[in-house]
């Protein structure tokens, strides 16, 4: 094909992706869906790559990759029948954790297989053991939740009921399983429809050969990218507080050496710190999706979503480190050491390409999931609390960073506060920047969030899932570091004590918890900032007129700056 017909195919392709994103945001039941906007739609073609991703999830790209080469070996042309649909969350067979459910259906031309329609979605509740089913404090994958290996839910269009009940038997939201199921079962048939009908108009040889070229295109364009890195090696740490449990309060090295020579690229995480007992754990498949989604980062728009970007690249996590471990580790809440993967991934490119590369974002994704029991309507309930929520991201070699948004690994949507008190008993009684969250810098990080929520009825189990409460988000170039979160519970009679940021705690109607998330890293020496800036910070309440002098050098009197005062402190200073 030629370029102009190359293009074509691919906004063919991506076309289709979208539609499968759209119809499962709009049909799925559960707010964690249809609010927040976990999930992720993709094509495969019959060989198991990637040919097109949805904008939608990063931290999915790695194990879509390896769930379509377990499709392709498993249910190959032959073995995959029209009408059939297949199912997977097992994380030592290529999932994330047990919440991300997959299902694809196979595409044909005729009877001759083209591919298949992937969606992958994060359920509400799986069973385990807490409401949620992302404990951090479970001990083993078979305490987590219902494991689904590869196997077929659809058969020649007849659906597997018993394994439909069995699903929700083990869940205690069995209604929103099973439409949040049916949902992305649908996605997935139609991605397959729209799939069979491009390779009728294309036919099956020059649909293949199309897709062979856009996969070398986005390799190509990747090459040509990582060619501009200096060859050598770039070595780069952060670290996750500790793994929440009583008896290991140490801290937990992430660490990565990358290793470039001329078009390709390695990145290995030998030195991490060993495998833990609690369920913040991280199996490969979730670690690629976050060194896919640094590599994604240096073409940026100009290249495909597929995985041809993947090819230059080799990654090793060794066994039984808390990036591999080995079975049957827990590993339900792995987002909190993923996000640090990320960090470590754009933290050493950014010692390789440091004009490129923001400062560390807010690192994570505070998450509080509730479970209770209502005694009106005799039912479970199992929500979260607001959220996923995150703070700020890292301020940009030439601008600010953004306040409160998630801008790495998952690319999620904060829940509207109305939504969380339509489904908990709970009220929202402040959600506000926090001043002062952002690191100083030339150019300033995006600033996290302070807010309080009160439980209004019965009682609750919470489990509470952040970090960054003893190692904060770093700045770049000379910016400073954002500020450490912090966690708090307000006990009605009993007052106000902090908590950690991994705790399994027991809500009582009128207690209150209170989160502070920081927001990032600072980009550059805060001293060479426009006192202008800086000023407007202060006025749009952003800053602290403390920080303004401490940390900008800028002279704030009477709600008035005065340039020339803080040219002399700034002089004096320097």
């Amino acid at each position: 094909m030629d370029g102009i017909s190359l293009e074509v195919l691919s906004g063919k392709l991506s076309s289709i992706s979208e539609e499968m994103q759209l119809v499962i945001l709009k049909s799925a039941h559960s707010r964690m869906v249809n609010e927040a906007c976990d999930a992720t739609s993709a094509l495969l073609d019959k060989d198991g790559r990637n040919i097109s991703q949805a904008v939608s999830i990063p931290i999915h790209l790695g194990c879509l990759t390896v769930m379509g080469d377990l499709f392709s070996k498993e249910f190959p042309e032959g073995k995959a029948k029209p009408g059939d649909c297949y199912i997977l969350n097992d994380p030592y067979s290529g999932g994330t954790h047990l919440p991300d459910i997959a299902v694809a259906t196979p595409s044909f031309l005729g009877n001759k297989l083209i591919g298949y329609a992937t969606v992958m979605i994060h359920h509400q509740d799986i069973g385990g053991v807490l409401p949620g089913s992302a404990s951090v404090y479970a001990h083993d994958i078979y305490s987590e939740g219902l494991r689904l290996p590869l196997v077929k839910i659809i058969d020649a269009g007849k659906i597997n009921d018993d394994l439909v009940s069995l699903m929700t038997s083990n869940s205690r939201t069995p209604e929103t399983l099973r439409g949040d199921l049916l949902a992305q079962i649908a996605a997935s048939i139609i991605g397959a429809q729209r799939l069979s009908k491009l390779a009728d108009s294309y036919g099956s040889r020059p649909l293949y050969e199309g897709i062979n070229s856009l996969l070398d295109y986005t390799e190509k364009l990747t090459r040509d990218e990582i060619n501009k890195i200096p060859d050598g090696h770039y070595v780069f740490n952060d670290w996750v507080d500790n793994d929440g449990s009583l008896d290991h309060k140490e801290p937990i090295k992430i660490k990565v050496k990358m290793s470039v020579k001329g078009s390709n690229i390695k990145f290995d995480f030998s030195g991490s710190s060993p495998q833990v007992k609690t369920a913040i754990n991280n199996v490969p498949s979730s670690g690629t999706s976050a060194v896919m989604f640094g590599i994604r980062t240096l073409t940026g728009h100009k290249a495909p979503d597929n995985e041809g970007g993947f090819r230059p690249v080799s990654i090793h996590f060794p066994k039984g480190s808390i990036l591999n471990p080995t079975f049957a580790a827990p590993v339900a809440s792995r987002s909190v050491s993923l996000r640090r993967v990320v960090d470590v991934v754009l933290g050493v490119l950014a010692k390789a390409l440091p004009r490129k590369y923001p400062a560390a974002n807010c690192g994570q994704a505070s998450v509080i999931y509730c479970g209770s029991f209502d005694e009106t309507t005799k039912e479970t309930i199992v929500g979260a609390i607001g959220g996923p929520w995150m703070g700020g991201m890292g301020a940009r070699p030439n601008k600010d960073g953004i306040d409160v948004t998630d801008h790495d690994a998952s690319n999620v949507y904060h829940v509207p506060l109305e939504v969380s008190e339509a489904e908990l008993p709970i009220r929202f009684e402040k959600m506000e920047l926090w001043k002062d969250s952002g690191g100083p810098g030339k150019w300033r990080g995006g600033l996290g969030f302070y807010s309080e929520v009160q439980w209004l009825k019965g009682k609750a189990t919470a489990s509470i899932r952040r970090d960054r409460h003893k190692f904060k988000p770093w700045g770049l170039s000379g910016g400073l570091p954002g500020p450490l979160c912090r966690t708090a519970i307000l006990r009605k009679g009993l007052g106000q004590r902090n908590i950690p940021g991994k705790s399994q705690i027991e809500l009582n109607a009128g207690d209150k918890i209170k989160l502070w998330t920081t927001g990032s890293g600072g980009h550059s020496n805060p001293f060479k900032r426009d006192p202008i800036l800086v000023f407007e910070d202060f006025l749009d309440q952003k800053i602290s007129r403390k920080s303004a002098l401490n940390d900008y050098g800028v002279v704030i009197i009477r709600n008035q700056l005065d340039l020339k005062k803080t040219e002399v402190l700034r002089n004096k200073t320097n």
